[in-house]
């Protein structure tokens, strides 16, 4: 939704589809989205998407990625980023967004993993409307396991990050669950939880921490991962630490 204005000016989409989309970031920025609602969402932009060739959406986003996204990353990710980057880990971004969106963002802000809707593509190069992986509600927990078993994460070791009830199954997932800027259900859940609660309010332009974010070298026997995604982008982030980790220090 973020990117309607750009897709319009590609002629991807018409000024009525402009505004509903508006309407509908307005919406879920102002009070994040329940199940229904994100349902509703899910069913009109698979429609919208409908025959949009998908290497035209790759290089409007390509063009148009920094202008959009690096105004509204919030300094507070940033370092969140930052922290555990130097402590060793990978960060992995879980977003229900589709994967042509979420995997330059995800390389703009440095992150090693993305996992995010796909889109069924027909040979004609263009979407169908069809989606072929919806990273949603449960399937991100699901994601989170695979991700886990795959590359040794230990999820009791895990950092979680979250603004929306909808994701209380990936944040129910790890050892260390965090809602930031939650929407109301996710905020009661965590309070009764006493899981932590952040509050992200400073956005910050990328490029002013780059040197910051830059990626230093990993220990070999130190790896971490983090799944997760800046309130900013809507998504959804999560850390973890390797079991060769813990069994490296455990060695001595």
């Amino acid at each position: 939704m973020t990117f309607s204005k750009s897709f319009y000016q590609g002629g991807l989409i018409n000024r009525r589809a402009v505004l509903r989309t508006a309407y509908i970031q307005f919406i879920f920025l102002a009070g994040g989205a329940d199940h229904d609602q994100m349902e509703r969402m899910r069913e009109y932009l698979s429609a919208l998407c409908k025959g949009w060739n998908v290497q035209q959406v790759r290089e409007i986003v390509a063009e148009t990625l920094h202008d959009l996204i690096d105004p509204i990353i919030y300094d507070e990710a940033a370092s969140l980023i930052e922290a555990h980057h130097t402590a060793g880990r990978d960060v992995v971004i879980v977003s229900t967004s589709g994967a042509e969106v979420v995997e330059p963002i995800g390389e703009m802000l440095g992150a090693d993993r993305v996992v995010a809707t796909r889109m069924v593509v027909g040979e004609d190069g263009c979407f169908t409307g069809e989606i072929d992986y919806y990273a949603y509600g449960p399937t991100k927990a699901e994601a989170v396991r695979e991700l886990a078993e795959s590359e040794g994460y230990d999820l009791a070791r895990c950092y979680a990050y979250s603004d929306s009830a909808t994701d209380i199954p990936m944040l129910e997932a790890v050892g260390h669950p965090h809602a930031v800027n939650p929407d109301r259900a996710l905020r009661r859940e965590a309070t009764a939880r006493e899981w932590p609660v952040l509050v992200f309010n400073r956005p910050v332009r990328l490029k002013q921490r780059l040197p910051a974010l830059s990626m230093p070298a990993r220990p070999a026997l130190i790896a971490a991962a983090a799944v997760g995604a800046a309130a900013a982008t809507a998504g959804l982030v999560w850390y973890a630490s390797r079991r060769r980790a813990a069994l490296s220090a455990a060695s001595g």
